[in-house]
């Protein structure tokens, strides 16, 4: 998890595969609650000192553990470059005071699985699809395609239209209003599925009356695996 021994050895691991000197942004990807904050940070510092790294993130991290790590980084004479966490219309909880702290200290922030790991897209507004994730059981659990999840993504469907969108285009620029928000990550399969994702920044404008309807099925799943790391 957060061990020097750890970091080190999985950058050191990485650039071995990639076969290059250096990364733009080595992140530490987990809060670990059994290794003290301080060994992470040094571990992090030691990247970017070593030459390995440019710059070093977080991601999944609480409020209240970024702006100790940003303190931490800062006393080692490096600054926190930017924030990963999971975001998404079925996925909020950084709303609750993480954007408000990176905004405070200056940090960016990335949002992952901005399309809820294709829940918000086209692909299972009817049925389940034999290729996908669902359908393979491998990081979405079909358990998750619940009645619930029908209701908000029909709900959403229909504000998209209106807009000149289909879902995933909706989703991310839904993710992309916020001032503090860089970049969103997709994971896309085909060119196809690549080329609509960006189509998203045709329309990045939203009016109140469309936020709030927005608001109605933009609601909490139950979906995000790495809440754990961001219980502390």
């Amino acid at each position: 998890w957060g061990s020097k021994k750890y970091l080190t050895a999985s950058l050191d691991q990485s650039l071995e595969r990639l076969q290059i000197e250096y990364v733009d942004i080595f992140y530490s990807h987990r809060f670990d609650p059994l290794t003290p904050l301080e060994e992470t940070a040094d571990a992090l510092a030691q990247s970017v000192y070593q030459g390995k790294a440019l710059y070093v993130g977080i991601s999944s991290y609480s409020s209240k553990q970024t702006i100790r790590m940003n303190k931490l980084l800062k006393e080692r004479g490096i600054s926190c470059l930017i924030h990963q966490p999971s975001y998404s219309m079925l996925n909020r909880w950084i709303e609750k005071d993480l954007l408000k702290t990176l905004s405070k200290l200056g940090i960016g922030c990335i949002a992952f699985s901005p399309l809820a790991q294709g829940m918000l897209s086209e692909k299972y507004l009817h049925k389940i699809p034999k290729n996908s994730r669902a359908a393979e059981n491998s990081s979405l659990d079909k358990s998750k395609i619940t009645k619930s999840y029908f209701i908000k993504i029909k709900g959403l469907s229909k504000i998209a239209k209106k807009r000149g969108q289909t879902i995933s285009q909706l989703a991310i620029a839904w993710v992309l209003r916020h001032k503090t928000m860089t970049s969103a990550l997709i994971g896309t399969r085909t060119v196809k599925q690549l080329e609509e994702c960006l189509d998203s920044l045709k329309n990045l404008k939203f009016s109140k009356l469309e936020l709030k309807q927005i608001d109605k099925f933009a609601k909490e799943e139950k979906i995000n695996l790495w809440e754990p790391s961001s219980r502390y």
